[in-house]
């Protein structure tokens, strides 16, 4: 029998005694027991305290989830002994769960592929141009209303440029040229070199006409009779906005600009509007826009383009797929007999270009036979709209009852797994006592036996064939497919090496 170890030892191996850094490697040791060095403890510093902390709770968590029961389905043989028809009705039930999750999660996908697939629209806006004046020489001596003129030189103008989808004009045929106060009321105001913007008391649409824009600019042409400060370049630009922002800040989100300076004379201007789309498109070259026969594309339409044209004029390789052949046309744009495929996205970069602004010439008229009845300049541009149908989708995705349904679906299926782990319990209970109540002596003999093998099989000391004779022939079979090739095989042979007498004996 082997003594017993000091309560000082592990278990298994026999451990050493310390030696002390000042005792010499060889020679006979110094008298006197060993004084054990403590070994130098490090603080962790505060900024992995945290972390630490948190990678614990995700430890127990994800512990704690991998206890949580997951078996939903009622184990074989519960019929037999369940009066009524309970288990067929909880079968039926899961199979209809398992075909309205199928049918759910495969409209759910049909839906965000329709959503990354969304062709953009294309509306009409109208826009108008128009301009007042105010204290021109050619108004009377008094003024108007009453109100005295200027003085000579004096004299202004007051530009607006506003723009409207015609789907939500109410009156096409209404005139640009409305008093300052409706002016104001109906869209902001640019002012001089600069925008000076305030929030519109109503809003006609959805869609105002700063969301479709970048920048306005608006060129003067060279006047001589005009000083260079009245003609420097009108900016405004939308400002950057944050990706998660939900809208356009009050000072950029307008339907009218307006803008006033002096002069006496006609100016010409150039308004040059640039687009503001997502995804960006962009102007293609030449030799691109015949591969895909259009002059304008985003950069993911390119490729999908490019990839239709390859599959159609079948260029690609029989082995390699990823490699494309390039006949006359695409050997213009990328220069080489052979391409890999995902070389194609940067590749078509040097022929697009963007998109050239919108030119929308005007002239300032400040003469008085104008004004005798002044129109406004009317253009009509397209501009791209977000399908309707994809806000609609999105908010079926995005929906926060859907998740706290799936949240509250998430509990009930935990209450379920937790019902059938104790109906397995009953059951194994019901079959357990049905045994012994036939054949208890049989049924306690054989029981006791299976509980020894199994303690023989964890403890590693288990013969060959678990206690028993070995006569069966799966104990006598080898290869990949025996009993011996096993999750079990390998852990009792583990168990047996890893016994201190198995150590000790070698």
């Amino acid at each position: 029998m082997q003594a017993p170890m000091p309560p000082g030892y592990g278990r298994g191996y026999p451990q050493g005694a310390q030696r002390s850094p000042a005792t010499p490697r060889r020679g006979p040791q110094a008298p006197g027991p060993a004084i054990a060095v403590p070994m130098p403890q490090h603080a962790v510093p505060p900024q992995y305290m945290t972390p630490q902390r948190n990678l614990a709770h995700q430890n127990d968590a994800a512990l704690r989830r991998s206890r949580k029961p997951t078996d939903k389905n009622i184990p074989d043989g519960v019929e037999e002994v369940v009066v009524g028809e309970g288990v067929l009705q909880y079968k039926s039930l899961r199979d209809l769960e398992k075909r309205l999750d199928a049918a759910v999660v495969r409209k759910r996908l049909d839906i965000q592929d329709s959503i990354s697939k969304t062709v953009k629209k294309y509306r009409t806006m109208r826009i108008w141009v128009s301009n007042t004046v105010e204290g021109q020489p050619w108004q009377n001596s008094s003024g108007q209303n009453g109100v005295p003129a200027s003085t000579p030189g004096s004299g202004r103008y007051k530009v607006r440029i506003e723009g409207r989808l015609l789907d939500d004009v109410n009156d096409l045929e209404a005139s640009a040229s409305d008093d300052e106060g409706d002016a104001q009321e109906n869209g902001d105001t640019m002012e001089e070199d600069g925008a000076d913007a305030k929030k519109p008391a109503s809003k006609r649409s959805k869609q105002r006409f700063s969301q479709f824009f970048k920048s306005i600019t608006v060129d003067f042409d060279k006047s001589s009779a005009t000083s260079p400060d009245e003609m420097k370049t009108i900016n405004w630009a939308k400002p950057q906005l944050p990706p998660n922002a939900a809208s356009l800040p009050p000072t950029a989100d307008f339907d009218s600009v307006q803008f006033s300076r002096a002069s006496q004379e006609n100016l010409n201007v150039t308004i040059s509007l640039v687009r503001d789309e997502t995804p960006e498109r962009y102007k293609l070259s030449k030799e691109l826009a015949e591969v895909l026969d259009v002059e304008e594309e985003t950069r993911s339409g390119i490729v999908l383009g490019i990839w239709d044209y390859i599959r159609a004029m079948g260029l690609q390789e029989d082995e390699e797929k990823r490699l494309v052949r390039c006949d006359d046309r695409l050997r213009a744009i990328f220069g080489r007999d052979q391409m890999f495929f995902p070389q194609i996205p940067e590749s078509v970069g040097p022929h697009t270009s963007p998109l050239d602004p919108i030119k929308l010439p005007y002239t300032i008229r400040v003469d008085e036979d104008f004004h005798k009845d002044p129109t406004p300049t009317i253009y009509d541009i397209q501009v791209a709209v977000e399908d309707p149908l994809r806000s609609k989708m999105l908010a079926l995705t995005q929906n926060p009852q859907y998740t706290a349904g799936m949240r509250q679906i998430s509990q009930l299926d935990d209450q379920v797994a937790i019902i059938i782990q104790a109906l397995t319990h009953s059951r194994a209970k019901h079959s357990f006592f049905t045994a012994l109540s036939k054949d208890p002596a049989t049924f306690v003999r054989r029981w006791i036996n299976s509980q020894r093998r199994d303690l023989e099989t964890i403890l590693g000391e288990a013969t060959r064939g678990g206690g028993e004779d070995a006569s069966g022939p799966e104990f006598r079979r080898g290869g990949s497919d025996s009993v011996w090739d096993t999750t079990v095989a390998r852990e009792a042979v583990r168990y047996m090496l890893a016994k201190p007498e198995a150590t000790m004996g070698r």
